[in-house]
């Protein structure tokens, strides 16, 4: 499926706003990739299609997460938004013809992460943290640290992501705390 048809399919599921997130993360994504040396045809399309399943109700995606047997715990129960990045994964191979478990992996995890991450991984979370159409505290260090230190960067994004949770009294999922230490465990020397 060429990008054209997939930015035309994406239209239909996603609002406006939503898909101009979605082109500035592939954009940013393709910067990173660049230099971090990861393939960019892969980046291109998992950085697109990142949010492909945000447009979805969280009824809804309750109920694709079942049918595509993706497992639901107790905080997704509470927070169902979380499940578009697995579900968006789902939907990338049967929508949107993406049959590379890479580009598949890094939808999957770009929301909460996962111990071990590979670069392509890490590029789209990070991209969707730095893109430029977001806002918000600590925000300009991540960037900076994403060009030169990917591990650093995705440490300090996801302290940033559960301070705004701690502060904000919303639950936080367990996977951000094992990435969140796993990042701190690879770079303890890096600030």
């Amino acid at each position: 499926m060429l990008e054209v048809e997939r930015i035309d399919k994406l239209k239909e599921m996603i609002s406006p706003k939503r898909l101009e997130h979605s082109l500035g993360v592939r954009d940013t994504a393709i910067d990173l990739a660049t230099i971090y040396g990861v393939n960019p045809q892969k980046t291109r399309i998992a950085g697109l299609l990142h949010d492909c399943a945000k447009g979805i109700t969280n009824n809804n995606l309750l109920k694709m997460a079942d049918e595509f047997g993706i497992v639901i715990d107790g905080v997704i129960k509470k927070v169902p938004a979380l499940l578009h990045a697995p579900v968006g994964a789902e939907l990338a191979k049967r929508e949107f013809e993406v049959d590379d478990e890479e580009i598949l992996n890094a939808i999957r995890v770009h929301t909460l992460g996962s111990e071990e991450m590979n670069l392509l991984e890490k590029v789209i979370l990070l991209a969707d943290y730095i893109e430029p159409g977001r806002s918000c505290p600590g925000i300009i260090e991540v960037r900076k640290k994403a060009k030169v230190n990917i591990d650093l960067a995705i440490r300090i994004a996801c302290d940033n992501t559960l301070m705004y949770h701690l502060n904000n009294q919303k639950l936080i999922h367990p996977q951000t705390l094992l990435t969140r230490n796993a990042f701190l465990r690879k770079g303890e020397n890096d600030e």
